[in-house]
């Protein structure tokens, strides 16, 4: 497998999962400004939607869409416990976790990501933030350690990279403890450490 990733961005997700799940893959970086590849490929071409991640398979089919190739990921390698099993309701369970990460709490940052944002829409973007980060601070409050509990999941990984944007924009974690405590938490994982090294992160 190869995961086309841009350090930092949502990417990171499943490129933590893929080696939680201990699989072998190949990484390459796409440039977003210029929507090519490290060796010279047209990205759109790879998947025209345009963004990262992609995850092309061993059979050369692209999966896009970072909730769905995380649990892909996690059905490869079921005894890594990345993810409950499908048809119960802890499934279920993480795949509200998954979609509200991906609606609400990840497309709340995009104005400030994107240039071409009005400045309206910027200056609301942080209370919106805000919002969704209330709803996970609650979440944590039950003195869980991760999402769904004890063991952590596909969900997490998620999590933990969306709520690193708070930091280059400036929100910050100090009104959420709980989920600074968190984001530590997940930040200190072998793996987390692992693929923030190979992309250039830390």
């Amino acid at each position: 497998m190869k995961l086309y990733y841009s350090p930092g961005a949502c990417s990171l997700s499943p490129h933590i999962i893929l080696r939680e799940a201990g699989l072998n893959f190949e990484l390459e970086r796409v440039d977003m400004a210029t929507r090519t590849t490290e060796t010279g490929a047209d990205f759109a071409q790879i998947n025209p939607k345009g963004y990262v991640p992609a995850l092309q398979l061993d059979n050369e089919q692209i999966l896009t869409e970072g909730a769905a190739i995380v649990q892909f990921i996690a059905d490869q390698r079921p005894e890594a416990d990345l993810a409950p099993a499908s048809g119960t309701l802890e499934r279920a369970r993480l795949q509200e976790h998954l979609n509200f990460i991906a609606s609400e709490l990840h497309k709340a940052f995009s104005p400030l990501f994107n240039p071409a944002a009005s400045e309206e829409a910027k200056r609301a973007a942080p209370a919106n933030v805000a919002r969704r980060l209330d709803h996970f601070e609650k979440v944590f409050s039950d003195g869980r350690p991760y999402l769904l509990g004890n063991q952590f999941s596909v969900a997490d990984a998620y999590l933990f990279v969306v709520s690193t944007w708070t930091g280059p924009t400036g929100i910050g974690l100090e009104k959420w403890p709980r989920l600074a405590a968190f984001v530590e938490r997940v930040a200190g994982r072998k793996t987390v450490q692992a693929a923030m090294r190979a992309e250039g992160l830390v």
